[in-house]
C-alpha cells in the first residue's frame, strides 16, 4: 500500500470513526483488484454486471448479498483480510455487501466511469470540500 493510501485510510477512519477499519478494507480490496474498474470486472465476471452497473449509474443501487460478495471476491481472498482486520469473514463479507454500493456510488458521481473515478483518495478528498 503507498503513502497516498495510507493517508486517505486515516482520513476515511477520521471521518468514518468506528467503521474506520471497513475504510482499510475498502482500500485494500480496491489495490488488490486494480482499483474501481477491476472491482467492477470481477463483479461483472461474476455474474452481478448489472448489479455493479446499477452502482455507477444515477438510479438506485441494486442490493449484494454476503454470499455473493464471497463467490465474486473468493472466500479465500475474504477470509485473508478478514485475518488481517480480525473480523469473522462471514461479518467481513456482510459489510462489503452493505457499503460497496454506497462507495462506487460515491466514487462515480457522474454516473460513469471516469478518468479519476478510480481514486478512493480523490473520493476522501473530494468529500472534504
Amino acid at each position: 500500500m503507498g503513502l497516498l493510501d495510507g493517508i486517505a485510510g486515516q482520513v476515511l477512519g477520521k471521518m468514518m470513526g468506528d467503521k474506520g477499519g471497513m475504510a482499510q478494507i475498502a482500500l485494500d480490496m480496491f489495490n488488490q483488484h486494480g482499483g474501481l474498474e477491476g472491482v467492477l470486472a470481477k463483479f461483472k465476471e461474476g455474474g452481478l454486471g448489472e448489479a455493479a452497473a446499477s452502482w455507477v449509474g444515477k438510479g438506485e443501487n441494486l442490493p449484494v448479498s454476503a454470499d455473493q460478495i464471497s463467490s465474486v471476491l473468493g472466500s479465500g481472498a475474504i477470509a485473508e483480510m478478514a485475518a488481517k482486520f480480525g473480523i469473522d469473514p462471514s461479518t467481513l463479507s456482510a459489510q462489503i455487501a452493505e457499503h460497496l454500493p454506497t462507495v462506487v456510488d460515491k466514487m462515480t458521481p457522474n454516473g460513469a466511469v471516469e478518468a479519476n473515478s478510480g481514486s478512493l483518495l480523490s473520493t476522501v478528498l473530494g468529500m472534504l470540500k
